[in-house]
């Protein structure tokens, strides 16, 4: 029984990496439009489980989990953007603000689901000047990841401080996951 990260996220397999070098990434193709009214607080929870159901279907025998981040301002998700003008709009929005970032876990073996939503991290951006989003911007850095801004990479200028586990914000929560991992694995030998 092999353990599955299901995420194509470099950043993911590196902190899972923390966990355990015994597991294998692998992407799944999995569309992550939120069904209407879906409250921002269980976004990351819905998309974890669909990634972590597809990647099951396909490693029927493993531990499969997956993951997915969300950025909330207010009431509004901040997800990957799109282009340079939306991720002006991203940075211009979360400026001098604070906003929630929540990361969600799913675990599956067979029929056994811990469908885990991490504690949300609270980040405060520092005040931001266009020439910071302009500068910001042309490292091509934020395309790719929630709200516009990686923490773990030059983003991190951007922000004035967290409340809660960094992790989470990088996309893994590895000290929750380890935790939940472990009693799931447990769980499966019947201990």
């Amino acid at each position: 029984m092999k353990i599955i990260l299901a995420s194509a996220s470099p950043r993911r397999r590196e902190l899972m990496k923390l966990i355990t070098d015994d597991f294998e990434a692998v992407s799944t193709d999995v569309d992550e439009t939120l069904p209407e009214d879906t409250p921002p607080e269980f976004a990351s929870t819905y998309l974890a489980g669909l990634k972590a159901k597809a990647a099951a279907r396909l490693y029927p025998d493993d531990i499969v989990i997956g993951c997915d981040t969300v950025v909330i301002l207010g009431n509004k998700i901040l997800g990957k953007p799109q282009d340079e003008k939306q991720c002006r709009e991203y940075l211009r929005m979360l400026s001098g603000k604070r906003h929630t970032v929540m990361t969600s876990c799913c675990i599956i073996h067979g029929e056994n689901i811990d469908n885990m939503c991490f504690r949300n991290t609270t980040v405060i951006f520092r005040k931001l000047s266009e020439e910071d989003i302009d500068w910001y911007i042309s490292t091509g850095e934020p395309f790719d990841k929630a709200g516009g801004y990686g923490i773990q990479g030059k983003g991190a200028l951007l922000v004035n401080s967290i409340q809660g586990d960094y992790f989470n914000v990088v996309g893994l929560p590895v000290s929750e996951l380890n935790i939940h991992l472990k009693k799931f694995i447990k769980s499966l030998k019947g201990e």
